[in-house]
């Protein structure tokens, strides 16, 4: 009995010490109050192949950065007063709900969105929208050149630069890699600050002298000379061209369409909850 007795002691005195042991924590490389960081929490944050000074530093400055927050946050949450410690947690719940709804709706919507826009679709929205498609910059339609001074074959050049038939114009494209620079294509809208990129001589402050309808001329600086020859100029306020937004009005029907996935999505839901009583207002 007394050897029984014995036993028995022995073990509540071994439980007694596991009792009282203190809790054994996970490989923490810092402790902050009650907070701890794991070597799991700064795998990967040293690149392969940093040196090692670099790598004690770069693990440093994390753990530092870590306990900082910590400690500013167990501070604040003693020192701030409770109505305001509710209206941050609040606000973290609405933004994790908001956070969720956003990814699902735009994962619903990149699956279902119709992305292929007709020549069609585009023309019917411009033609319904066009009054709200002003120009808010001078646009123009011109074709330059831009040659050394002493260009062996400038008449030439000139003379098919000015006449700009299909044929002067495929004669000019064969030459084209003589030409510091060029642009033919006088029938695309580009705006004022791709003309001032390329045409440096011409300014905001000077452009009504080398930029209108219909207007050719030559300009030489101290290495070079420029063949310009402007087609059309359409100045601000204006409905804009067709071809000019055409890329816009593309982005803006699939924004539309994504819309009203959206919203049709928005109320399938609910009401498939009212009708299985998944939702309800209480009267």
């Amino acid at each position: 009995m007394a050897k029984r007795a014995l036993w028995l002691l022995a073990g509540i005195l071994a439980c007694s010490c596991g009792y009282f042991k203190e809790e054994e924590q996970p490989k923490a490389v810092a402790r902050v109050n009650n907070s701890y960081l794991q070597q799991e929490d700064i795998k990967g944050l040293v690149p392969p192949g940093t040196p090692k000074e670099d790598s004690i530093a770069i693990v440093k400055n994390y753990i530092d950065h870590w306990a900082l927050q910590k400690l500013l946050y167990d501070a604040a949450v003693v020192n701030l007063d409770k109505e305001q410690q509710q209206e941050f947690d609040a606000l973290v719940k609405q933004y994790t709900v908001d956070l969720y709804t956003k990814a699902y709706l735009e994962a619903i919507v990149k699956r279902s969105v119709d992305t292929v826009v007709t020549q069609q679709d585009l023309e019917a929205y411009y033609k319904e929208n066009k009054d709200n498609f002003k120009t808010t910059e001078t646009l123009v339609k011109l074709r330059y050149i831009r040659l050394p001074k002493d260009f062996a074959k400038f008449s030439t050049v000139n003379k098919r630069f000015l006449s700009g038939s299909k044929k002067d114009r495929q004669a000019l494209n064969d030459m084209a890699l003589q030409f510091k620079s060029y642009a033919f294509n006088d029938t695309t809208w580009v705006d004022m600050d791709q003309v001032y990129g390329k045409l440096p001589f011409i300014k905001p402050d000077n452009r009504d002298k080398y930029i209108a309808d219909n207007l050719s001329y030559q300009y030489t600086d101290s290495t070079d000379v420029y063949l310009v020859k402007v087609n059309k100029v359409l100045p601000d306020n204006r409905v804009t061209p067709f071809e000019y937004i055409k890329p816009t009005l593309e982005q803006l029907i699939i924004n539309n369409r994504k819309l009203e996935l959206i919203k049709k999505f928005q109320k399938d839901i609910t009401d498939d909850a009212i009708k299985n009583s998944k939702y309800e207002i209480y009267k």
